[in-house]
């Protein structure tokens, strides 16, 4: 949705592993960072089809690997990026926590905001949305520094949810 509308978007983990939702909530499916989406994908096509078609896993894989071959982890990733979203506090905090521990050199400044959105393909839809409109929101402020932390709150009246906010420096 974000590279149709012309955002330069980039997707990473920020976990030791890969999990994929499994037979049962305490039996993911974990994957090395090495592992690509094809592999994956025939590792679940061969352990349970119908469970992984049905939930929408090979689907969400098949979709991932005609981006990237494989994921990426976000703490080994040096690229330089003016906005980072997260849709969990847990990921919000390890990537704020992998940015001041960095040391800085160019001084760029980084807006670190994170949307609690459940991991359901529901939620993650309209969370999709939700995070496309503030994109474009943010894009079209004219000083962003200044504005986006009252930016943020009128979406958070709009939502109903609650969104965290940092700026961390390269």
């Amino acid at each position: 949705m974000m590279l149709k509308r012309g955002f330069s978007v980039r997707s990473f983990g920020t976990g030791t592993h890969v999990k994929l939702p499994g037979p049962a909530p305490d039996k993911p499916n974990v994957y090395d960072f090495k592992t690509t989406y094809d592999q994956m994908y025939s590792d679940l096509l061969r352990k349970d089809k119908e469970l992984y078609t049905q939930n929408g896993i090979l689907h969400m894989l098949d979709r991932n690997k005609r981006i990237k071959p494989r994921p990426e982890r976000f703490q080994n990733c040096k690229d330089l990026f003016d906005l980072i979203l997260t849709c969990e506090e847990r990921v919000y905090d390890q990537v704020v926590e992998d940015l001041n521990s960095r040391e800085q050199e160019t001084c760029q400044p980084v807006h670190v905001i994170n949307v609690d959105i459940q991991d359901n393909h529901e939620e993650a839809t309209l969370g999709a949305f939700l995070i496309c409109e503030l994109c474009q929101c943010i894009q079209h402020t004219e000083d962003m520094e200044n504005e986006i932390d009252e930016l943020l709150q009128e979406f958070e009246e709009k939502s109903g949810r609650a969104f965290l906010h940092t700026v961390c420096f390269y």
